[in-house]
């Protein structure tokens, strides 16, 4: 069970059921769903399985039971590779990590069920889970020894490059905060046409204000993402660590925009809406891996 040969299949189990964890969650936002089981929880509406099931309340328990099975799942990787391959620096963070967010993740959707808590602390709860599924991504990386085969393992990060970098993480974070408080604050259609409603450019009420603010984020994460990869692309181009992985984030951060735009024009279609959340998941588990990336060279001396 908890034997070496576990880790490649159980790395990407755990990979694609957090990525699913995001889905369900944004899902369960999308669909005003909630409220599906009352203010029970770990319990529905007084029983672990009630006889009447609306469809908030079924998106509600899948949404629950992809989470219980992540915790189980992650807790099991995290076991073996401890073991297997804890010798490698990364390794253990990463397990602690991964758990200990997950955790936090299901006690925050815990009190936001049984309080009822603001817009403002549910927003937190995606990006707590990103943290999460993006500790289990590099994790899977470590694991298939990507870092060997693209010689990441040697690779060193200049001092500009980590400074984009940094900067482009937390501006990526708090784009994804601004994304999830349209989504609790019901603000998705809010502050009119995209990119902007030039007849009426001022934000009259809290939702147009919240769509506001995450429309420049995502802007600023754009022009961001576009300037750190032309940097990478003019001082790394024989390095494909570098090369492949800032382009992915240039590729995801455009289907971002693409989606993000989309959405708005076809008032939220619940699919594209979806695809929307699973690219942020992915752009922000690649800077992650990024980040380990700066950290072996700060480790190194750098």
């Amino acid at each position: 069970m908890f034997k070496k040969q576990n880790l490649k299949w159980l790395s990407i189990l755990a990979t694609i059921i957090m990525a699913f964890v995001q889905l369900g969650g944004a899902l369960v936002t999308k669909t005003g769903s909630a409220d599906g089981c009352g203010s029970d929880w770990p319990l529905c509406h007084g029983a672990f399985l009630p006889q009447n099931l609306p469809i908030q309340t079924l998106i509600e328990l899948s949404h629950r039971a992809v989470s219980g099975l992540s915790l189980m799942v992650v807790l099991w990787l995290t076991i073996v590779a401890w073991k297997h391959i804890g010798h490698i620096k990364e390794v253990k963070p990463l397990c602690m990590i991964s758990v200990g967010f997950l955790l936090l993740q299901a006690l925050i959707g815990a009190a936001a069920v049984m309080w009822q808590q603001n817009s403002y602390v549910l927003a937190l709860h995606f990006g707590i889970s990103l943290i999460s599924f993006s500790s289990v991504f590099v994790l899977t990386l470590i694991i298939y020894e990507i870092d060997q085969k693209y010689e990441a393992d040697e690779l060193f990060i200049r001092k500009p490059l980590r400074v984009y970098t940094w900067i482009m993480a937390v501006i990526v974070y708090l784009t994804i905060y601004t994304g999830a408080l349209v989504r609790h604050k019901e603000a998705s259609l809010a502050y009119g046409a995209w990119p902007l409603p030039f007849n009426d450019l001022i934000p009259h009420n809290v939702a147009d204000w919240v769509n506001f603010a995450h429309r420049g984020m995502a802007f600023i994460a754009f022009v961001w993402i576009l300037i750190t990869f032309i940097h990478a692309i003019n001082h790394y181009q024989h390095n494909r660590t570098i090369r492949y992985g800032y382009t992915t984030a240039f590729i995801l951060v455009i289907l971002q925009v693409i989606t993000g735009a989309l959405s708005m024009m076809t008032n939220v279609n619940l699919f594209i809406a979806l695809l929307h959340a699973l690219f942020i998941t992915f752009l922000f588990g690649l800077i992650a891996y990024f980040i380990v990336l700066m950290l072996r060279t700060i480790r190194s001396g750098g």
